[in-house]
C-alpha cells in the first residue's frame, strides 16, 4: 500500500471529527489540501513505476480541474460575501469521503438511449419532474469563430451524455499523445527496466532442482518442424523477402595518382587519361636563342586563327627573379579539369574480320539472267513529258499519253505510230484492258474518263465492242453514285466519257476486265469509285477512307480482296463482306507515290516520295520485309513482270532500276531480292514518269518527261 491511500485511509478516520468553520477559514484549507493533493499526485506520478488503472496515480481526471475552476470562479464572483447556503455547500464537501473530486453527472436519463431524445427539445428530468433543456448548439459559423478566437479550443471535448464541453488540462492531453503513439502513459514508466535478479548466487553449492534432463530435451522438436517447414514454404511463394545486403559505395579519388587506383584497374574499360607533356628547352627561362622566335615569326603568329596559333612562346630572361606569374597558369588548368572530365576514354577491341564475309551472299548477275540492260528502241511522236504507259497483253501494240493531251498505240517491234487521239487536256493515265477479246484503252484526263475503240482485232470482236460502248439503255444510278460521276456519250470518238466530279490521278483495271477503279485524291471520303463496263454503272465503294487515296489494286488471284494505298498506310479491304478491312500495312515512309502487286499475290512493292522502295511479305508480317533506298529523287512508279522474277523503279532522277525479285513456293524461304542493273539514257529533264515490262518477254518500257519511250531489252 502506497502512501497516498495510507494518507486517504487516515483522511477517513478523523472526517467524523470535523468542525465547521467559518467561511473564510473554510476557504483557505480547501486551497492548502488541493495544493498537497496536487503534490502528492505529481509525486506518486513521478516516482510510482507500477501503473493502476483504479488508483488513477499520477493522472488527473478533468472533472477535478472543473469542479476547481468551479470553485475558483464562485470564490471570485462572491469574494468575501458568501451566504448561508454556500456555506453548507462547502460543509456537505469537507466532511464527504475520499470520492469528494468526483461530479455527480448532470443527465438523470440513466441507461436509456441518448437516440430516444434525439428529436427532443428536452434530455431527461430534474429531481422535481421539470423537463431539462438542452443547451443550444452553435452554427458552423460561430463555432468557427470560437475557434480562431479561443487558443485553447483543441483541448475542448464534446461530452455527449452530460450536454457540455470539456477542456483537457495539459497533464491529460499529454497523456492521450503518448498513448496515441502507442507509448505508457506516464512519462516516467521505463519499460527496458534492468532485470533485478531476486536469487541470490552467492555461496551456491546445489542445483536449484535435482531432477534429471527430460527426454523432449533429446528429441526433435514437431513444433519447431513445423514453424521450419511453414517458412520456407513462405520464402519459396515470395511472402517473405530478405533485405539485400547494402553494397559499399566504390568511391576513389578522381584527381589522384594512377599508381595508386587499385579500384580504377578492376574496371575493364578504364583508361587512365594521357600524361601531360613535360617542359623541353623552349619553357626554360633562359633558353638558347634558336627557340626564341624573331619579330617575324611572332608577326606571323598574330595572322594565325587562335585554334593553330601556339600557345607558349618563349622568352629570355636573366633570372628567376625577373620572371613574371604566367598569365595562362588557371585557364590550362581548367582545361585540363575538363579534358579529365567530360573527354570520353573508350578502349576499342580489335576484331580481324574480312569486310567480304559481311556482304550477303547473292547470286552473280549472270546466273540471274535474262533482264533488260541496254536501250533497244525509242518512241518519238509525243511534243510534252509522256505521263503514263501501258503494254497490251499481247505484247504487240503499247499505249501511251502525254502533257500535250495526245493519246498514241505503237508497235513494239517496229516503233511505228499506229493510231492518235488528240484531247483539250493533259492525259493523266492510260490502262489497256487485260482481256485479249476486248481492245478497248481507258484514258483519265482532268475530270473526264474515257472508254476508246482501239479497232484492233477481228470483225466479230469489233462488232461486239461497238455494241459494248454504245449507251441506248442506261440504268438508273442511286444518288449517292449520281453525285459522283456521270455517264456521257462520246460521239467525236465513238466510245464512252465518264464525268467525276473531282480531278482523276489513277486508273486500274480488274483482271477479269469487266471493272475499273478510278481515284480521286481531292474527293476524300469520296475518292476512290468503281467503274462496271459491262452494266454502264458505278459504285461507290462502302469503305470509309481515312486519308487521301493515292493508287488501288486488285488482287491478281481473289477476286473480292481490293487494295488502297493512302500518303501513309496500305489497307486491304474485302469487298464481298461489305467493305471489311483484313489487313492495315505500315509502311513508315513519308508519303507514298505508286503500288505494285506481285502476280502471285502475296508480295506488295510500295514507292515513295523519299526515295524508298518497301517490299511487303503479307503472309509474314504487317512491317516491311525490306526497304531498299536507291533513288536520291522520287520513285515515280514500280512495277513486276508478270512471267519473269523482275521488278523494276522509275524516277524523276532519269533511272530505272531493274531487280531480281524470287518468291519461292516454300512458306519457310524468305524471298530472293537482287539489284540487277542500273538503267539510263533519259535526259534530266522530268526524269523517268512511268515504266512498264512487256507481257512476255523481259523487256522494259520507259517513259520519260523528255517526250521520248525507251525500250530496255536483254
Amino acid at each position: 500500500m502506497t502512501k497516498k491511500s495510507e494518507g486517504a485511509n487516515e483522511d477517513q478516520v478523523k472526517e467524523p471529527k470535523r468542525k465547521v468553520v467559518p467561511v473564510k477559514s473554510q476557504k483557505e484549507a480547501k486551497e492548502v489540501k488541493s495544493s498537497e493533493e496536487e503534490e502528492d499526485l505529481l509525486l506518486d506520478s513521478g516516482t510510482d513505476s507500477d501503473y493502476d488503472g483504479d488508483s488513477l496515480s499520477g493522472s488527473l481526471n478533468s472533472d477535478d480541474f472543473d469542479s476547481e475552476d468551479d470553485d475558483e470562479v464562485v470564490d471570485s464572483e462572491n469574494g468575501e460575501e458568501e451566504d448561508d447556503e454556500g456555506s453548507e455547500q462547502r460543509e456537505v464537501a469537507e466532511e464527504s469521503d475520499s470520492s469528494e473530486d468526483e461530479v455527480a453527472p448532470r443527465n438523470t436519463v440513466g441507461d436509456v438511449p441518448l437516440e430516444w431524445y434525439k428529436d427532443e427539445k428536452h434530455i431527461g428530468y430534474d429531481i422535481t419532474g421539470k423537463k431539462i433543456t438542452k443547451k443550444e448548439k452553435q452554427d458552423k459559423l460561430d463555432s468557427f469563430l470560437a475557434t480562431m478566437d479561443d487558443s485553447k479550443n483543441w483541448r475542448k471535448v464534446y461530452d455527449e451524455y452530460n450536454d457540455e464541453e470539456v477542456e483537457l488540462t495539459k497533464e491529460e492531453s499529454k497523456l492521450i499523445r503518448r498513448m496515441l503513439k502507442g507509448e505508457a502513459p506516464h512519462a516516467d514508466f521505463d519499460p527496458y527496466a534492468p532485470y533485478v535478479d531476486w536469487f541470490k548466487w552467492d555461496d551456491a553449492i546445489h542445483p536449484l532442482s535435482s531432477a534429471p534432463e527430460p527426454k523432449r530435451r533429446f528429441i526433435p522438436s514437431k513444433w519447431e518442424v513445423k514453424k521450419v517447414v511453414k517458412l520456407v514454404r513462405a520464402i519459396r511463394k515470395g511472402l517473405i523477402k530478405f533485405d539485400k545486403p547494402e553494397e559499399e559505395p566504390n568511391v576513389y579519388l578522381l584527381w589522384g595518382d594512377d599508381s595508386a587506383s587499385d579500384q580504377k584497374s578492376k574496371h575493364l574499360t578504364y583508361i587512365p587519361p594521357p600524361k601531360l607533356k613535360l617542359p623541353g628547352h623552349e619553357e626554360s627561362y633562359n633558353p638558347s636563342l634558336e627557340y626564341i622566335p624573331s619579330e617575324e615569326e611572332k608577326a606571323s603568329y598574330e595572322l594565325m586563327y587562335e585554334e593553330d596559333r601556339p600557345n607558349f612562346i618563349p622568352k629570355r630572361f636573366t633570372s628567376l627573379r625577373s620572371i613574371p606569374a604566367y598569365e595562362n597558369a588557371l585557364k590550362e588548368s581548367f582545361d585540363r579539369c575538363l579534358d579529365l572530365y567530360l573527354c570520353p576514354r573508350v578502349r576499342k577491341k580489335r576484331i580481324n574480320i574480312d569486310p567480304e564475309s559481311l556482304k550477303p551472299k547473292l547470286p552473280s548477275r549472270k546466273d540471274l539472267r535474262p533482264y533488260p540492260n541496254s536501250c533497244y528502241l525509242e518512241y518519238k511522236g509525243h511534243t510534252g513529258p509522256v505521263t503514263s504507259i501501258s503494254t497490251e497483253l499481247s505484247g504487240q501494240w503499247i499505249a501511251s499519253g502525254s502533257t500535250d493531251g495526245s493519246v498514241r498505240i505503237w508497235e513494239v517491234e517496229t516503233g511505228r505510230c499506229l493510231k492518235v487521239w488528240q484531247f483539250d487536256e493533259a492525259v493523266k493515265c492510260v490502262a489497256w484492258n487485260p482481256l485479249p477479246d476486248f481492245p478497248i484503252l481507258a484514258v483519265a484526263m482532268g475530270v473526264d474518263l474515257f472508254f476508246l475503240n482501239t479497232e484492233l482485232g477481228t470483225d466479230e470482236e469489233q462488232q461486239r465492242i461497238e455494241e459494248l460502248l454504245r449507251l441506248d439503255n442506261l440504268p438508273e444510278l442511286d444518288e449517292a453514285a449520281a453525285a459522283i460521276a456521270k455517264w456521257l456519250p462520246d460521239e467525236k470518238y465513238r466510245g464512252i466519257k465518264i464525268r467525276h466530279f473531282k480531278n482523276l490521278s489513277y486508273i486500274d483495271w480488274h483482271p477479269r476486265g469487266d471493272y475499273l477503279s478510278a481515284v480521286m485524291p481531292g474527293g476524300e471520303t469520296r475518292g476512290v469509285v468503281i467503274h462496271q463496263l459491262l452494266a454502264h454503272s458505278t459504285k461507290r465503294l462502302p469503305i470509309k477512307m481515312r486519308g487521301l487515296p493515292v493508287c488501288t489494286l486488285f488482287h491478281p488471284n481473289h477476286r473480292g480482296i481490293f487494295i488502297i494505298a493512302t500518303k501513309k498506310y496500305v489497307r486491304v479491304y474485302n469487298l464481298h463482306k461489305n467493305g471489311e478491312p483484313i489487313k492495315k500495312l505500315e509502311t513508315g515512309l513519308r508519303e507514298i507515290s505508286s503500288m505494285a502487286i506481285h502476280p502471285g499475290g502475296d508480295n506488295l512493292v510500295v514507292g515513295s516520295k523519299e526515295g524508298k522502295m518497301c517490299w511487303f511479305d503479307m503472309d509474314l508480317s504487317s512491317k516491311p520485309y525490306k526497304i531498299l533506298k536507291n533513288h536520291p529523287k522520287d520513285i515515280t512508279n514500280v512495277g513486276f513482270h508478270r512471267s519473269y522474277p523482275l521488278f523494276a523503279s522509275c524516277s524523276e532522277d532519269s533511272t530505272a532500276y531493274v531487280f531480281h525479285g524470287k518468291v519461292y513456293s516454300d512458306l519457310n524461304e524468305n524471298p530472293l531480292i537482287v539489284p540487277l542493273e542500273i538503267l539510263r539514257g533519259h535526259s534530266s529533264k522530268g526524269g523517268v514518269l512511268d515504266c512498264k515490262f512487256h507481257p512476255r518477254q523481259p523487256w522494259l518500257f520507259t517513259a520519260g518527261g523528255d517526250s521520248v519511250i525507251k525500250l530496255y531489252c536483254h
